[in-house]
């Protein structure tokens, strides 16, 4: 009976080690700053996005080139057989020959300088405003490249512990099962304790394969995005969790308002519609533009200068105006198509600062929630394991029984995985509410390393 008892509280003490080496962190682990940086050289969406940039900044280039000479050269090379058929007076006779054969060359260069083109500085604008709106955009992606960077590798975190305490339980309760065996061997058990541990581990088995297929899911979603495989992920070890600083939520959403990239982005949509107004709105005033050319002409072969001059040059600079007199209603219509969508962007814009102070509600609530929360799960695991060891002793004693041991040990390992869950639910909480506010960087991984095993 002794003997019997000293190995189930031995099972039970490798049990509670097992959940308590969860967080021993793997050599060489690699952080989360080390695999967002992999991310970047890896993950296709990011790639895509660096290349949109690329593209968005030469949108300010080509407005800058509408206000900017144009300059065109353009050259003629032309085989001319003439025959002059009619009697020509004598006096330009020789100059009209029955017949000639040449090659007639003509080229001419043409620099054409706006002046004054109201439109075009308007559009100049709107293609500066897409340029900073390919900035925000792109800053929004690498701030979600950021979450999904910590996402997967929390996932990964996270489907690891499940399956190790989904092991944990297996032997526990195949040592229960074992245990429940032993004492009938020897007339002390019942049958109903071995039918009820077996009865458990073939749940937990059943559970240990959905556990295993939710952890390759999590791994191929790591490997995908990082480009490397999450053999030596950093673990979350057991420093406290700390309060929002500041600790305002008004503060943070104002901050939002101010610098979140979708409100950013919105807002740069915003003037992106007003540069359109401004755009046909003055489409119809007149343009002037300073046109100089140089035009020379060269033939060979005989031919009449009548026909094709010969050495000929030619200058001229001069003011050219525009006045556009209609259109077929076109510019009406795409203005008050304009001005509808700089209606739209204004509401749009207005959409998104009500969706960011949501997000950094959810955020703050989700961080300052998250503290008290992981101090209530820490607590509930020290209850438990004290649980399991006064309901193995007082199962041995006669006080208790198999099954209450069965759902002490049950209650336990529920306790470790929930607070594995949520430190790492209070780790994304902190990166969305960064996020929210517009100050998510490569920075805010780094400052969670308090968080992860070195």
């Amino acid at each position: 009976m002794k003997k019997i008892t000293h190995i189930s509280m031995r099972a039970t003490q490798v049990a509670i080690c097992l959940l308590l080496g969860l967080n021993v962190p793997h050599a060489s682990a690699i952080d989360l700053v080390a695999a967002y940086r992999q991310a970047l050289q890896y993950d296709p969406a990011s790639l895509a996005d660096s290349e949109a940039l690329t593209a968005g900044r030469e949108k300010a280039v080509q407005g800058d080139a509408l206000l900017r000479p144009r300059i065109n050269l353009q050259a003629n090379l032309s085989r001319i057989h003439d025959h002059f058929t009619s009697d020509a007076p004598s006096a330009i006779s020789p100059l009209v020959p029955a017949d000639s054969t040449g090659t007639a060359r003509q080229m001419t260069v043409q620099l054409v300088q706006p002046l004054y083109d109201m439109a075009a500085r308007a559009n100049r604008q709107q293609l500066r405003e897409q340029t900073a709106l390919s900035q925000f955009q792109f800053d929004a992606s690498r701030q979600d490249l950021v979450l999904r960077v910590a996402e997967n590798y929390f996932g990964v975190l996270v489907a690891e512990e499940a399956l190790r305490v989904v092991q944990a339980e297996q032997d526990a309760l195949r040592h229960q099962r074992d245990r429940a065996k032993a004492r009938i061997d020897i007339g002390q058990g019942k049958i109903t304790d071995v039918q009820e541990a077996q009865a458990r581990l073939d749940g937990v088995n059943a559970r240990a394969v959905s556990v295993q297929s939710a952890l390759e899911l999590r791994q191929t979603q790591f490997r995908e995005t990082i480009g490397a495989q999450p053999d030596q992920l950093s673990r979350l070890n057991s420093s406290p969790p700390v309060r929002p600083e500041p600790e305002n939520l008004l503060t943070w959403q104002t901050k939002a308002e101010n610098q979140s990239s979708l409100v950013k982005s919105r807002r740069s949509e915003l003037d992106i519609a007003k540069a359109e107004i401004d755009k046909y709105r003055l489409a119809g005033r007149p343009t002037i533009d300073i046109v100089a050319s140089y035009g020379a002409n060269a033939q060979s072969g005989g031919l009449s200068p009548l026909v094709a001059p010969n050495g000929e040059r030619t200058t001229i600079v001069g003011l050219q105006l525009n006045i556009p007199l209609y259109a077929g209603g076109a510019l009406d219509s795409r203005q008050r198509e304009s001005v509808a969508k700089r209606y739209q962007a204004e509401h749009q814009l207005d959409a998104a600062r009500r969706d960011v102070r949501i997000k950094v509600q959810d955020g703050f609530l989700a961080v300052t929630t998250g503290v008290s929360r992981i101090a209530a799960l820490e607590q509930a695991l020290v209850s438990a394991r004290s649980a399991l060891e006064a309901t193995v002793l007082g199962r041995d004693v006669g006080t208790r029984t198999q099954l209450d041991v069965l759902d002490a040990q049950q209650r336990l390992f529920t306790a470790e995985l929930d607070l594995v869950q949520a430190r790492a639910d209070y780790l994304l909480a902190r990166l969305r509410l960064a996020a929210a506010a517009g100050e998510l960087t490569e920075d805010s991984l780094r400052a969670l390393s308090a968080w992860l095993a070195s």
